[in-house]
């Protein structure tokens, strides 16, 4: 039981960061689309390319991370569900 909230919260670290991440990097993104539409060159509209390639990637493990969150609460509810504690007399 100890391993597993242990697991669970360095999953919820790891994801409350790539959450934080994912943020700037959306801002990024919708800026580096105003630079491409304004400026219409091709430098501008290939970096929010890039961009869009980079933040996509970063979704998908923002979803990957998100499933691991929940299937590891999944696990803890189940173990306690199924916990039997002990008395103080054994």
């Amino acid at each position: 039981m100890e391993d597993l909230q242990r697991r669970l919260t360095t999953a919820r670290e790891s994801l409350r960061i790539l959450e934080e991440q994912v943020a700037v990097w959306n801002d990024a993104l919708d800026d580096a689309r105003i630079r491409s539409l304004v400026s219409e060159t091709p430098l501008q509209t290939q970096e929010y390319n890039e961009l869009s390639r980079h933040v996509v990637a970063a979704n998908a493990e923002l979803q990957r991370r998100s499933s691991e969150v929940r299937s590891l609460m999944v696990e803890r509810d189940a173990l306690l569900r199924n916990w039997n504690p002990k008395d103080d007399n054994g």
